[in-house]
């Protein structure tokens, strides 16, 4: 007990002090040095000394989606991006980069992949993404675009291996989950949100798009013959039915033979075949016997 709680304060105070070293830092990080102080003094001077002139080139302008990232010296000066709007540099010690905030989207090649059931299927996809802090994606990855497409690409391949083609072919939308948190928890760090990611298009190959359609024409002709072979029987149901029906009254059969010929009077046929009853050939059959 007494060890497990020494754990604990030590965890706790290697917490506390990885914190103060991070504010340490974060302080550090604005400040300039007496030498760099001394080049934004000489710059403001510069400044004044050439005021009408140099306004033009201190006074910069952002767009409404864009943000600018401003380094002075080598530094972030501030710990926000500046923008949208009117903003101010320094000539000689500020440089500023501008970040677009609008989403961006593109498409993913297609990709051969061997699925989990040793099915090799192309599959491309299309990403949609936007940068929600600039200063992460000017300051953590040289190129956040380029990062973005390439993970775009392993993740695809890394999550699809791990499906079945049914899967595959049915689950799309989980499919697409899937891959938007494995980017989303990837990129977070960069200052990329993903907002979503759709599967285009699934190809798969010749012999295997024959093979599926030959399975499935087959499971159609085999569900076909059953339902042929279910009507069948209940039509041979109701065929005993009436038979029996008709074996308790005879004159039901009279009425038929009637209805027959009235059906066959309406098509207007120029041959009508009377049926001859059994009970006159018996009398002939009992002769020859």
């Amino acid at each position: 007990m007494i060890s497990t709680t020494s754990s604990t304060v030590e965890m706790v105070t290697q917490g506390k002090l990885q914190i103060s070293e991070e504010n340490i830092e974060d302080k550090n990080a604005g400040r300039l040095g007496c030498f760099g102080s001394l080049l934004v003094i000489i710059s403001l001077l510069f400044i004044a000394l050439t005021f009408p002139v140099t306004l033009f080139m201190c006074v910069k302008i952002v767009k409404e989606y864009e943000r600018a990232v401003i380094f002075r010296l080598g530094r972030i000066s501030d710990r926000k991006p500046k923008g949208p709007g009117l903003f101010f540099v320094l000539p000689c010690t500020d440089n500023f980069v501008k970040v677009d905030l609008r989403t961006v989207s593109f498409d993913i090649p297609p990709q051969e992949i061997l699925t989990k059931d040793s099915v090799t299927v192309s599959v491309d996809g299309v990403v949609y993404f936007r940068i929600h802090c600039p200063i992460s994606a000017v300051a953590n990855v040289s190129n956040a675009h380029s990062s973005t497409r390439l993970l775009a690409q392993t993740t695809l391949r890394n999550v699809l291996g791990t499906k079945n083609l049914a899967e595959l072919l049915s689950d799309r939308e989980g499919i697409s989950m899937s891959m938007q948190e494995a980017l989303a928890d990837a990129t977070d760090q960069w200052g990329i949100k993903v907002e979503r990611v759709e599967i285009k298009d699934v190809k798969l190959p010749q012999q295997l798009q024959r093979a599926m359609a030959a399975e499935a024409e087959a499971s159609r002709e085999a569900r076909a013959k059953i339902i042929a072979a279910e009507g069948e029987m209940n039509a041979s149901r109701a065929l005993k039915e009436a038979s029996l029906v008709i074996a308790e009254a005879p004159s039901a059969l009279q009425l038929r033979y009637l209805q027959t010929l009235s059906s066959i009077a309406s098509e207007k046929n120029s041959t009508i075949i009377f049926p001859l009853p059994i009970d006159m050939m018996q009398g002939f059959m009992q002769r020859k016997s």
